[in-house]
């Protein structure tokens, strides 16, 4: 584990330099890794784990979509493929992959399979962290420890899939064994992280939930929309104010964000750009900034998990998220951006 200066402030981080493939194998050589739900993050740490030499079995619901999607991708049932309850009573280390709701409904099932001395990983801090809503409490005989990549699911496969690596936070709930933290860390790489940080369950759904609600995607959306509907009302084209809103952010400026930090990009951009972004990017930030008090306040108090869980425990709750979906999809501001999409070279 290394010591890294984050702005200042000393971290501990793990890297593929200090902790290797081969050892990630070594320390879980003995075990079978049961990953239960082929949904979101399922796929990528499922199928990375299998390339890079783990012995994988996969738990999904069986006639769903997602289990036709398994076989798919080369798993075969009876083999490696299974239906919940036999991957996890098969399973020496349990990866709880499941949506949130998903989680709480088989909760019962996996809790009865687990083994003293078995270990039990999330790659969210959810279950565990409001506990008092998803009953979520392991055995305390068992390894709890999660590792969380910081993008989807389809983020993680491509990314190792171009020999890159996607960052993860790790956190250890519970040592039963004494081995908890080299197992996660093992997890982590094996899975394909760029490079592990430490944190805590709490802290993880924290920052999570933040972000998810925050910048990463309510207010992204948001500030979106509304910079799109302002354009569009002073007599912009959809062309205009999408190219203007989305497209210059995702194609171009973003890229040069990842490459080498905001300042990188304020400094390859005209002086123009430049002084707006100066004068304003203040603005914005004291504007937004009691939005965010309130969401993290939400998030920590539990409100925010409550309403998950109860929108998720309707039974139209599906229907209904198809509806909120299709009302952005057929929003002007995103049938202007598949049209844009369409004509992008690469599109041709």
């Amino acid at each position: 584990m290394a010591k890294i200066n984050f702005g200042g402030v000393e971290e501990n981080v793990v890297t593929r330099g200090e902790f290797s493939l081969e050892k990630a194998r070594e320390v879980l050589s003995k075990e079978t890794i049961a990953v239960l739900g082929y949904g979101v993050q399922g796929p990528g740490q499922a199928l990375n784990l299998r390339d890079n030499g783990f012995n994988v079995i996969v738990g999904q619901r069986k006639n769903s979509k997602t289990w036709e999607k398994a076989l798919a991708d080369g798993w075969e049932e009876g083999v490696n493929l299974f239906d919940l309850e036999t991957a996890a009573q098969k399973g020496t280390l349990l990866m709880y992959l499941l949506s949130d709701a998903g989680q709480i409904a088989v909760w019962d099932m996996v809790k009865q399979n687990l083994e003293e001395g078995n270990a039990l990983y999330f790659s969210h801090g959810f279950g565990l962290t409001y506990n008092e809503h998803t009953g979520i409490v392991p055995p305390e005989n068992v390894d709890v420890f999660l590792v969380a990549p910081k993008g989807s699911g389809t983020s993680l496969r491509r990314l190792f899939l171009e020999g890159k690596g996607l960052n993860s936070s790790y956190a250890i709930a519970q040592d039963a064994t004494g081995q908890a933290q080299e197992k996660a860390i093992a997890l982590g790489i094996g899975i394909g992280s760029g490079y592990l940080f430490e944190t805590t369950f709490q802290k993880e759904v924290y920052s999570d939930l933040t972000g998810e609600r925050g910048i990463l995607m309510g207010a992204l959306a948001g500030v979106m929309e509304a910079q799109y509907n302002l354009l569009r009302t002073k007599g912009h084209s959809p062309s205009e104010a999408f190219n203007e809103t989305v497209e210059e952010l995702t194609e171009s400026l973003i890229k040069l964000v990842a490459e080498n930090g905001m300042d990188w990009m304020y400094a390859n951009t005209s002086t123009t750009a430049q002084r707006g972004a100066l004068d304003w990017k203040n603005r914005f930030r004291d504007a937004v900034n009691p939005v965010f008090e309130e969401l993290y306040e939400s998030v920590a108090s539990g409100k925010e998990a409550k309403i998950v869980i109860e929108a998720n425990s309707q039974p139209d709750y599906r229907s209904k998220l198809e509806e909120e979906l299709k009302e952005i999809q057929e929003s002007e501001m995103w049938q202007t951006g598949k049209a844009v999409r369409s004509l992008r070279p690469d599109k041709k």
